[in-house]
């Protein structure tokens, strides 16, 4: 592989492993999308898992990408709908597992594919294993808001049922997360819930509320603002950075933020092609309306990471267009280079003790795969 010009920014060069073979839309858009990454992020190499003679086929439209990447054969692939334990006998042989197995190896810093959420999630956990303190890995992503920043929202579907320290250290990592992702010092994180009285919501929210508002009474050293319970109404309002749940709620708060979105896009275009009037109210207004349509685009926001792993490995959605794929990559890229998991690692170190709900046995602490970089 050559070596490429680095701008101001980009200077640590990284491998990031693709599961080429991942994703609805096919290779011909996963590999588009890997070589817009490649211009956005020269200093960044990749390891290309899948059929090795259709990557190769398919490089030939894009060689400035055969040249920063590298072709690793895998002779299978992991379906969409194909259930999670029979992915997981099948991991040394399909793109997927070879992919996540580059980065134990320390071959590659990080992992992206747009494959089954629940087989990328379990060949994960098996092959990176744990961070320290953490008893599950859960999935995080941003999401635009009208605020100042994005907000980290977590988890989104790894976690059906969660317990109270289950969403404590789904908080300590998402603030962890976001002090990188946002540059945040010390970011707002809530519990979302169905009121914002202290009294709402399961027993499990209640108590994980109680042990961060001590945590934080407490001086435990834990760097974040707790300011409670947060309605669905209010996820994209900006007033807090990150937004703590389980996965069954997450999830669906995620598609149904999408699913209006949508809705929203389709009726503004529905409008204005409704009158030859709407149509020149579209010209005069289509600077604005770009502008709404790029901040509601998901393929803007793409890329969630499974928070809580020894490594680092990025889901990016099945659907994700050329500039999805990109996003998603430029997101795992960015977290190699914030050295994303050492950071978390360090905050789970000095408060999970002490942000531990009352009554909860001590957490296990498995050893932790090395993650390395790759200059």
């Amino acid at each position: 592989m050559t070596a490429a010009s680095t701008p101001a920014g980009d200077r640590r060069g990284s491998v990031i492993a693709i599961d080429a073979m991942g994703g609805d839309e096919g290779l011909a858009v996963m590999l588009a999308g890997v070589a817009r990454a490649s211009r956005l992020h020269p200093a960044t190499r990749f390891l290309l898992v899948g059929d090795e003679a259709a990557i190769h086929a398919g490089l030939k439209r894009h060689p400035s990408l055969s040249r920063a990447s590298e072709v690793v054969h895998a002779p299978g692939r992991v379906e969409s709908s194909e259930k999670p334990g029979l992915a997981m006998r099948r991991a040394k042989t399909t793109s997927m597992g070879i992919a996540i197995d580059l980065v134990k190896q320390g071959r590659a810093a990080a992992a992206v594919s747009a494959g089954n959420t629940g087989a990328l999630m379990m060949m994960a956990k098996v092959a990176l294993r744990m961070l320290p303190g953490i008893d599950r890995p859960a999935l995080a992503a941003l999401l635009p808001t009208l605020g100042a920043n994005d907000v980290v929202m977590l988890d989104l579907g790894a976690n059906t049922e969660c317990d109270a320290r289950n969403l404590v250290q789904f908080a300590v990592m998402g603030a962890a997360y976001a002090r990188t992702a946002l540059d945040l010092a010390r970011p707002r994180v809530a519990l979302l819930n169905i009121g914002t009285e202290d009294q709402k919501g399961t027993e499990e929210i209640r108590a994980a509320a109680a042990a961060l508002k001590d945590a934080e009474t407490q001086g435990t050293g834990l760097a974040i603002d707790f300011t409670g319970f947060v309605e669905g109404d209010r996820l994209a309002s900006g007033e807090v950075d990150v937004i703590v749940c389980d996965g069954f709620s997450g999830n669906i708060a995620l598609k149904t933020a999408e699913g209006t979105a949508r809705f929203v896009a389709d009726l503004l275009k529905r409008a204005f092609r409704s009158s030859t009037r709407s149509r020149i109210g579209f010209l005069i207004s289509r600077p604005a309306t770009e502008l709404l349509r790029d901040h509601l685009d998901p393929n803007n926001h793409n890329g969630a990471v499974f928070l809580g792993l020894g490594g680092i490995v990025v889901k990016s959605h099945g659907s994700a267009n050329e500039l999805g794929v990109a996003t998603a990559i430029g997101a795992a890229a960015k977290m190699v280079r914030d050295d994303l998991t050492r950071r978390i690692a360090a905050d789970l170190a000095g408060v999970t003790p002490a942000v531990r709900p009352a009554g909860a046995p001590p957490a296990v602490r498995p050893a932790a795969a090395p993650v390395r970089g790759i200059a």
